[in-house]
């Protein structure tokens, strides 16, 4: 994944697999028909930790309002962590499952599978944080939560992608928050209260 992140999948060949793992072709061939077979094997693998990440800020325990910031802050984290490559000087952020998704098409299915199981699984927290939010009340009118949790996902992937594409981190950190608000339809004062409480954090 990490080879991927910092280029993409389809330059990444399997001699640079083998290479960066330190084994050799026979054995990647041992224990994989193909690279796409090992790439959906390691998100697979990618989809275990960051499950333990969202599951620790959707906390069931934790307000509706609370989780939204959190959420926020772990993608402001991430941003912030992964901002620049250790070679070149390029920004890597975003998700390289969603960007290999996009790359290959329909061209190599094991990686449109691995995109669109990916998404799903994201969709469903973001879609549960919509339904709380608006259980309590934090939200204007009557949002679909599934339509609304499907536009938070697609919102921050492409958020991302353009901060990818301009080689620049700044508009994840300015736009994201005010962005998200829009979308979930959260109501202005705890709008100003979020921002307040993410600025004291």
């Amino acid at each position: 994944m990490e080879l991927i992140w910092q280029s993409n999948y389809t330059s990444v060949g399997v001699n640079e697999i083998c290479k960066k793992a330190g084994v050799t072709k026979g054995s990647f061939y041992h224990y994989f028909e193909t690279k796409a077979d090992l790439y959906y094997a390691a998100v697979l693998n990618h989809w275990e930790h960051i499950k333990v990440e969202l599951d620790r800020v959707f906390d069931p325990a934790r307000p509706a309002l609370e989780q939204l910031e959190a959420y926020l802050e772990m993608v402001l984290d991430h941003a912030r962590g992964k901002g620049l490559a250790e070679e070149g000087g390029k920004v890597v952020v975003g998700c390289p499952v969603f960007t290999s998704g996009g790359q290959c098409g329909c061209e190599e299915d094991k990686v449109q599978l691995a995109a669109q199981e990916m998404a799903a699984n994201k969709i469903a927290y973001e879609t549960a944080l919509i339904v709380r939010l608006k259980a309590e009340g934090r939200l204007d009118g009557d949002p679909d939560p599934a339509q609304t949790g499907r536009m938070l996902y697609q919102y921050i992937q492409g958020l991302l992608m353009y901060c990818r594409i301009y080689n620049d981190v700044s508009s994840v950190l300015s736009d994201l928050r005010p962005a998200v608000y829009r979308i979930v339809g959260l109501k202005a004062e705890y709008r100003q209260a979020a921002a307040e409480a993410s600025s004291a954090a």
